[in-house]
């Protein structure tokens, strides 16, 4: 199973950075290959614990794939948990954790996101020609969280 793994310290506080995450409607406009998603269920499981399961369309040029996973949000713990319900995967496994630093010496907040994620495509084809690509966006993940944070935080 592929697997990649990551630890960014940002500019923005724990808070800001888990609402960013759990406003999965957003994904579109900034994360890499994802051209979609559509919420089918939202629910309050637990004070500030926030379940999803939503549908993701991700897609380079003429490939295009669809899955479904759970997104658990939990707000006390500052952890996002997604869980692989249905799609081309074998197996999925998403997890981000999020947690507040001293301010920086400009006094802005600061957090450190870790970012990790594991799969196996069920087709081998399909894992040859998405996988190399998945591999390369799991890269920018990061980067586009940042950037974005960036531009939704600091309009402020």
């Amino acid at each position: 199973m592929k697997s990649f793994r990551t630890r960014r310290h940002v500019s923005h506080s724990a808070a800001d950075m888990f609402a960013l995450v759990c406003n999965v409607e957003a994904y579109p406009r900034f994360v890499p290959l994802c051209e979609g998603i559509k919420v089918r269920k939202r629910t309050e499981t637990a004070p500030g614990v926030e379940e999803l399961v939503a549908e993701m369309q991700v897609g380079f040029k003429a490939i295009c794939e669809r899955y479904t996973s759970r997104v658990i949000c939990d707000s006390n713990k500052l952890e996002v948990k997604v869980d692989y319900i249905d799609g081309p995967f074998r197996k999925l496994d998403n997890r981000w954790t999020f947690r507040e630093e001293a301010a920086g010496t400009d006094g802005r907040p600061r957090s450190t996101i870790e970012f990790f994620i594991a799969y196996e495509f069920k087709s081998m084809a399909l894992g040859l020609v998405m996988g190399a690509m998945f591999d390369r966006a799991f890269q920018k993940y990061a980067d586009a969280f940042v950037a974005r944070a960036d531009e939704v935080y600091r309009r402020r």
